[in-house]
C-alpha cells in the first residue's frame, strides 16, 4: 500500500510552518528552563569560552516518550506525520533560510554570498543559549520525532512492526540518546570550536539530517520481509562494534582533554607533550571515531536490504563527507601543531582504517 503525501497547497505550508515554529519555540523554551549541569566549552579560534547549559538528553526523552504517551492516549496520531512531510520540508527551508539571513544581517559592512553559506561568526547566542550548539536539538530530536512516526505509520497500514522496523528504531533511538547523553562531548569538536555558524551548518541541522537521514526508514516502511537470524546478527554486531569505537575514541578524548592523568585502557594516557593523544584508540588510528560512526549507519541501512540503492545515500554521503572532514581537521592539525602533528602521525599511522587508510 503506497504513502500518499498530501498536496502542498498554502494552507498546509502554513500549518507545517506553525508546527515546525512550535516544535523548535518548544525546544528553545525548554533549553533556558529545564535543569541541566553548566559546562565551559573550549576555546573557539577567537579564543573565547563560553558556558553551556546541558539538558538535551531531558529534552530528547521528555519529547520521544511525550509523543509516545500522546499517540497512545489518544490525542494525536504519530502516523499522520509522513504525510504531511512534503509541506514539512518547505516549512523546515524557509526556516533555514530565514534564520541564515538573521545571522548575515548581524554583520556590518559588505556582505559576500561566502559569508552567508558559511556564517560570519564562529558563536552566536540569544538570551544565553548558544544556537550553534542549541541547532543540533531540533535535528536530531526531529529525526528521531520522524523515525518514530514511521514505526507508527507501518503499524497503521500493516498491524505490526516489522523485525527491520524495529531493530531500525532501536539502533537509532540508542545512538540519539547516546549522543545527548554525552552531549558535553560536543563542546570540543570540530564544529563549535572552528566552523562559522551560516548557511552550511542551520541548513544541515534543520533540514538535512532530519529529512534527508530518515531515508532507510522510509524503505523499511513497506518492507516485511523476514530477517534472518543471520541477518540479525551481523546487522546488530556490526552496530555493537561500531557504537563501542565511535563512543570509545570520543570518550577517550574527551577525557583526556579534561584530565591529561585520565586512565585509558586501564593505563595512564600517553601523549605528546601533553597536547596530543597516543593511548587506547587515538595511538592506532586518527580517526576511527569516523570509522565507528559509519559501521553504525551501515549496520542500519543494511537492513533495506537491496532492491533500492537511495537509503543507501545516507551511509555514501558519509562515506565522503567524513573523510573529507578527516582530511580538513588534519590540515588545521598540521598548522596548529607543527612538527607535533608529524610525531603523532608517526605514532598514529592510520587516518580510519588500520592497515588500509
Amino acid at each position: 500500500m503506497p504513502l500518499e503525501f498530501q498536496r502542498l497547497s498554502m494552507h498546509g505550508i502554513v500549518e507545517a510552518a506553525f508546527c515546525v515554529s512550535a516544535f523548535v519555540t518548544f525546544l528553545f523554551l525548554g533549553s533556558i528552563a529545564l535543569p541541566g549541569r553548566i559546562e565551559v566549552g573550549g576555546p573557539s579560534a577567537g579564543g573565547s569560552s563560553q558556558k553551556h547549559k546541558l539538558n538535551g538528553l531531558l529534552l530528547f526523552l521528555l519529547v520521544m516518550f511525550g509523543a509516545l504517551a500522546g499517540h497512545w492516549a489518544g490525542l494525536f496520531s504519530l502516523a499522520s506525520i509522513p504525510p504531511r512531510l512534503p509541506a514539512l520540508f518547505v516549512a523546515a527551508n524557509v526556516l533555514a533560510f530565514t534564520v541564515s539571513f538573521a545571522l548575515l544581517l548581524r554583520k556590518r559592512g559588505r556582505k559576500t554570498l561566502a559569508d552567508f553559506f558559511y556564517g560570519v561568526d564562529i558563536t552566536s547566542s540569544w538570551l544565553r543559549v548558544d544556537l550553534k550548539m542549541f541547532s543540533y536539538r531540533p535535528s536530531l530530536i526531529g529525526l528521531g520525532l520522524i523515525n518514530l512516526s514511521l514505526a507508527a505509520l507501518q503499524i497503521k497500514l500493516h498491524g505490526h512492526l516489522s523485525m527491520r522496523m524495529a531493530l531500525y528504531q532501536i539502533f537509532c533511538f540508542v545512538y540519539l540518546a547516546n549522543y545527548f547523553q554525552f552531549e558535553y562531548g560536543m563542546l570540543f569538536t570540530w564544529d563549535m570550536l572552528v566552523e562559522c555558524f551560516g548557511w552550511m551548518l542551520v541548513w544541515g541541522d534543520y533540514v538535512l539530517v532530519p529529512f534527508f537521514y530518515a531515508l532507510p526508514g522510509w524503505y523499511l516502511l513497506h518492507n516485511l520481509d523476514p530477517l534472518p537470524p543471520a541477518g540479525v546478527a551481523g546487522a546488530v554486531l556490526l552496530y555493537i562494534g561500531g557504537f563501542w569505537l565511535f563512543r570509545g575514541a570520543n570518550q577517550q578524548k574527551n577525557r583526556f582533554k579534561r584530565d591529561a592523568n585520565a586512565r585509558i585502557w586501564g593505563r595512564p594516557a600517553r601523549s605528546l607533550e601533553g597536547r596530543l593523544l597516543v593511548s587506547g584508540f587515538w595511538g592506532i588510528g586518527r580517526k576511527l571515531n569516523y570509522t565507528g560512526e559509519l559501521c553504525m549507519y551501515y549496520a542500519w541501512t543494511l537492513l533495506c536490504g537491496f532492491e533500492s540503492f537511495v537509503p543507501y545515500l545516507v551511509p555514501l554521503w558519509l562515506t565522503i563527507f567524513l573523510p573529507h572532514r578527516a582530511w580538513r581537521d588534519e590540515k588545521r592539525c598540521r598548522t596548529k601543531y607543527g612538527g607535533l602533528w608529524e610525531q603523532y602521525c608517526s605514532h598514529a599511522r592510520f587516518r580510519m582504517i588500520p592497515f588500509v587508510y
